[in-house]
């Protein structure tokens, strides 16, 4: 038998400690919800019926910042004396799931309105584009969900139980533009192009006026979509599905029109570029558009032998400031949509809570608004670029005592914090920024 330390037995537990705040770094998210105005966007903007919307928005939100992905999990923001370092009234967690449930599938359009005019409030305040370039990655994913009792999951091409909901991000930071929840069943490109005309209307609203392109996987690709972006002066660089018409795109390609490019250690990867040719199915929408190819082959030559063939991956562009290569290489920089995604499940997206498919929309709706106050906790507190997970482990969860001291309300930290300098820094910068206009 291993022997036992009395010193660690000699510990009792009691939680008694009415000032002791588990995440005191919520202090640095709750000074940017008051300079961006969540809780008075919230109330002017969400009428689902339910009294004082702004503080149960505000409660979910930052219990999704604290690590929270399901409606008890609210109850962390109850502990101790955590309340005096958040500037509205936290909500019991019953309050937030009968809060949902107030919510219509119309209602969450209400949320997609708040979310924009706090993206507008963040850019405004430094954290936009401005007037230089802007990259939007689309991409879906799939929300898995576990029980038959969840309305509107279904089994869709991964073969998973789960919803299937659309997302638009900014390449660079990672915050999410809008999005989208849809049922399990849905495709890839269902109701994208009402999808991009909202997004352009969020970013015209944010004052993006630079340049825009919009990647996006085969999923989406439709000629519908390229009118799309084409009417709202986006320019596109779409993955297109290998059919007939790509195939004898590539088969008339010069075998000196291939390009070696740096790819993967183990094999060897060309591009070259040609035409395509479609539009529809009505002859007055035919158009040529320009193909970018890029074919990769195994260099071990025992697989060549069972894989002889060139594999090909091909994308249509209407960026003309970028050669060949270059042009693949901004195309494979699509994949940083996934780190997104993923940071975006690693907070309040990782469970779908409800049986109620409204609910679980307006539930996704807080989540995509509390993965975009990390992002903008980290830009405009000019910490270096972390994940989401990362910020909570040196930022948010640190833990403090609340003291007052001749009326002076001090948090006190632990000595020797690793990030010490990287809190302070965090929070008088955020403290710097004025508060929303109107």
């Amino acid at each position: 038998m291993l022997p036992v330390s009395r010193t660690i037995d000699r510990f009792d537990a009691t939680f008694d400690h009415d000032n002791l705040i588990a995440n005191a770094g919520l202090i640095v998210i709750a000074t940017l919800m008051s300079r961006l105005g969540l809780e008075r966007l919230a109330n002017k903007w969400i009428h689902t019926g339910s009294f004082a919307p702004g503080r149960k928005i505000c409660t979910l939100i930052a219990a999704m910042v604290a690590g929270a992905t399901h409606i008890d999990h609210v109850d962390v923001l109850r502990a101790g004396a955590t309340q005096t370092v958040l500037p509205f009234k936290v909500m019991a967690p019953s309050t937030i799931g009968t809060f949902l449930r107030t919510f219509k599938f119309g209602y969450v359009r209400q949320i997609d309105a708040v979310a924009s005019r706090l993206l507008a409030n963040a850019w405004a305040a430094g954290a936009g584009p401005g007037s230089t370039d802007l990259v939007i990655d689309l991409d879906s994913t799939i929300c898995e969900v576990h029980g038959h009792n969840k309305q509107g999951a279904a089994y869709g091409y991964t073969k998973c139980l789960g919803y299937h909901p659309v997302v638009a991000t900014r390449a660079g930071t990672g915050e999410i533009l809008f999005s989208r929840m849809r049922k399990g069943s849905a495709g890839s490109s269902r109701g994208i192009n009402r999808f991009i005309d909202e997004l352009a209307g969020i970013l015209t609203r944010a004052k993006a006026t630079g340049a825009k392109t919009v990647r996006a996987d085969s999923g989406f690709w439709s000629w519908e979509l390229l009118r799309t972006l084409d009417r709202h002066r986006m320019a596109w660089s779409i993955t297109v599905t290998n059919n007939h018409k790509t195939r004898a795109a590539i088969a008339e390609i010069a075998d000196d029109a291939w390009e070696d490019i740096d790819y993967t250690l183990g094999g060897f990867a060309q591009v070259a570029e040609t035409t395509y040719q479609g539009g529809g199915s009505r002859k007055k929408d035919h158009r040529t558009v320009r193909l970018v190819v890029r074919r990769t082959r195994l260099a071990d030559q025992a697989q060549q032998t069972l894989f002889p063939m060139w594999r090909h991956h091909c994308f249509i562009t209407n960026r003309t400031d970028l050669n060949t290569v270059e042009a693949d290489r901004f195309h494979r920089n699509h994949a940083v949509v996934e780190l997104a995604i993923r940071e975006l499940k690693d907070g309040g997206a990782e469970h779908i809570p409800s049986g109620h498919y409204s609910a679980n929309a307006a539930w996704f709706a807080c989540a995509t608004i509390a993965h975009n106050f990390n992002r903008w906790a980290v830009i405009l507190g000019k910490h270096e670029p972390v994940n989401n997970r990362t910020l909570r482990t040196r930022i948010i969860a640190v833990p403090a005592v609340a003291a007052n001291k001749s009326g002076r309300h001090t948090l006190r930290l632990p000595t020797n914090w690793p990030w010490q300098k990287a809190f302070t820094t965090m929070l008088d910068n955020l403290r710097a920024l004025p508060g929303p206009a109107g």
